[in-house]
């Protein structure tokens, strides 16, 4: 995602700011690296995860990739260690642009959005790459299947694809600063001609991710700063409440863990980490019914919906302030440029 090169400046101040307050909090949430609590990339060669999806085949385990210019490659990372225990390499379809999404559909169906779009309407269509999750993991290629991608209104950029997990429909959210639009794919994508995904109910949110619950009653959706979750209410979006996301250096991925009990949220960078929060409650599996994770007002969360004790809270409201005056001054600036 090139265009968050305006925010290095503002990067470095948040650094200095927020870094002591957040690794605190990674240490709690972590619990000692025991996966699903969250843990670290460890693999060099992923310097810019832009998506994450928990397995069902494989418990524990959690798909990435990189962003854009960086082949066609998706790696399977253990989330008790960090590290990678393999690399797919996904042939049947053209050079990768921007892969920026991950999802897993019906049929542990992994699905890849080559739906990214620095300048914000530069491609006439984009890709969607779909291939079966391996059943063993190994170093391997696989075939995918190609679909390509429109939408009804016009080309934008997007980080956000999701698969539902009961219907198997594809959804896109696209990036706006003042907020997108959940769009809709067809019932069944189709290998023969283009298909045409419309915009069904507005996202009040800069989206950089988003993820469906377990059993498809929430959806979840992060921005940078913060994130929102809806009812899904079969399509007719209800907003729930804020969402306790982390403040990292760039938080580009959301993942339901597999029991819906927490949230993962990932960030681009070098030996990135993965930080673990509660869920909202309903969003469990089958197993899980209630979803076993604290509501935004439940234990731990603070009266505005976070995790995050007070003294952290004010940290990142400060870091936060600063981001957004040296984001809009970079703003002024490029336009002067």
């Amino acid at each position: 995602m090139r265009r968050f090169l305006a925010f290095l400046g503002a990067g470095f101040l948040v650094g200095a700011l927020v870094l002591p307050a957040a690794a605190a909090v990674a240490v709690a949430a972590d619990g000692g690296g025991t996966g699903d609590q969250g843990f670290t990339i460890k693999d060099p060669r992923i310097t810019e995860s832009s998506g994450l999806a928990a397995s069902r085949l494989h418990p524990g385990i959690y798909w990435t990739h990189n962003d854009s210019g960086a082949g066609a490659y998706l790696y399977a990372v253990d989330s008790a260690t960090g590290k990678t225990v393999a690399t797919v390499t996904f042939t049947g379809v053209g050079t990768p642009r921007d892969v920026e999404a991950v999802s897993i559909g019906p049929g542990n169906e992994i699905y890849l959005g080559d739906i990214g779009d620095n300048l914000d309407g530069t491609w006439p269509y984009v890709w969607i790459y779909k291939l079966p999750e391996p059943k063993i993991l190994k170093d391997q290629t696989i075939r995918a299947t190609q679909y390509v991608v429109k939408y009804s209104d016009g080309a934008r950029n997007a980080e956000s694809l999701m698969v539902h997990p009961k219907t198997g429909r594809v959804y896109i959210i696209d990036k706006k600063e003042d907020g997108g639009h959940l769009f809709e794919g067809p019932a069944h994508l189709s290998t023969s001609g283009a298909n045409i995904f419309r915009p069904i109910a507005p996202v009040d949110l800069w989206a950089t991710d988003a993820a469906f619950s377990p059993n498809g009653r929430q959806l979840a959706v992060r921005g940078y700063f913060g994130g929102i979750y809806y009812d899904w209410n079969g399509g007719k979006i209800k907003r729930g409440g804020r969402l306790d996301v982390p403040l990292q250096g760039q938080g580009e991925s959301v993942s339901y863990s597999v029991d819906g009990t927490k949230l993962l949220y990932g960030s681009e960078g070098a030996d990135s980490p993965v930080q673990a929060k509660g869920a909202p409650a309903g969003s469990g599996s089958a197993k899980s019914p209630t979803g076993g994770g604290s509501s935004a007002s439940g234990a731990g969360a603070g009266a505005g919906g976070g995790g995050v004790s007070s003294g952290t809270l004010k940290v990142g409201a400060l870091a936060v302030l600063i981001v957004c005056g040296a984001v809009f001054g970079a703003r002024k600036l490029t336009r002067k440029s």
